[in-house]
């Protein structure tokens, strides 16, 4: 081959691996594309509402003298509770009484029946429990110092009320919403689309099941358990409460197609 030709073919085959370098690869086609979306929405609201569970125990060899000074004591704190807090919910639950039996070391030597036989009750104990539902939570130290003159402090639990809740709601939809439209803003900018191509297909609000699990503990906020000794009738001193915060969440997935 002449020389003439070997440069011609050279500077040929040059020019074309320079153009097959320059040549943008073509990008895949998103028309009619099916992309699931999953957004996220809270809001947070400071806790209106408290449930409060007093409680009365007491011990006697006489069944009756024990559950009387159980109905004395809580028709007492029942009392008190209702003129601190004369809007308050109250209700009584969980009333009990059961013997009381000494505690007496196995002896290997001696048959089950028999040591079963021997186990007479020393004593009864009885009690009550009262659960006080409020809104009024700056008074609520002051209620609960006065109530332990006669009953006990089992727990408190702050939480969002119903009608607060409810209010919260359309915010917590709206947040969630909102999360939803900027996703697909983000996802059609990384597909180099237009966001108006884009076209919401299905809008599945905590009903894909996958999403569902998390909501039971978001509905209600965390328990604060306090446990004491019962007071006696002297002044007891103000509990210090801190009413908290919830979180409500909510997940939801979409579906989205391109045109």
């Amino acid at each position: 081959m002449r020389p003439s030709r070997l440069i011609l073919a050279a500077s040929l085959a040059l020019a074309l691996n320079a153009q097959a370098q320059t040549t943008p690869v073509a990008a895949a086609t998103t028309s009619g594309t099916l992309i699931i979306v999953p957004a996220y929405g809270e809001v947070k609201h400071a806790n209106d509402e408290a449930t409060v569970t007093f409680s009365v125990e007491e011990q006697d060899k006489d069944r009756a003298a024990a559950q009387a000074r159980v109905n004395q004591k809580m028709k007492q704190g029942t009392d008190i509770v209702r003129r601190e807090d004369p809007r308050a919910e109250l209700k009584t639950v969980n009333y009990y009484s059961y013997p009381v039996y000494p505690e007496v070391p196995d002896n290997p030597q001696r048959p089950l029946a028999t040591q079963a036989a021997r186990r007479v009750p020393i004593g009864w104990r009885a009690g009550q429990y009262l659960e006080v539902k409020t809104r009024n939570l700056e008074n609520l130290p002051k209620t609960a110092a006065a109530a332990q003159k006669v009953l006990g402090i089992t727990g408190i639990d702050y939480h969002l009320s119903p009608e607060l809740t409810r209010k919260l709601d359309d915010e917590r939809i709206a947040a969630t919403y909102r999360n939803l439209n900027e996703r697909i803003g983000s996802i059609a900018r990384a597909m180099g689309r237009n966001v108006n191509d884009a076209v919401i297909d299905t809008v599945d609000f905590e009903g894909s099941g996958h999403y569902a699990g998390g909501q039971a503990e978001m509905a209600a906020a965390p328990m604060a358990m306090m446990r004491g000794k019962r007071a006696d009738m002297a002044e007891t001193p103000e509990p210090s409460f801190e009413p908290g915060e919830t979180r409500l969440e909510m997940r939801l997935v979409g579906k989205v197609k391109f045109r």
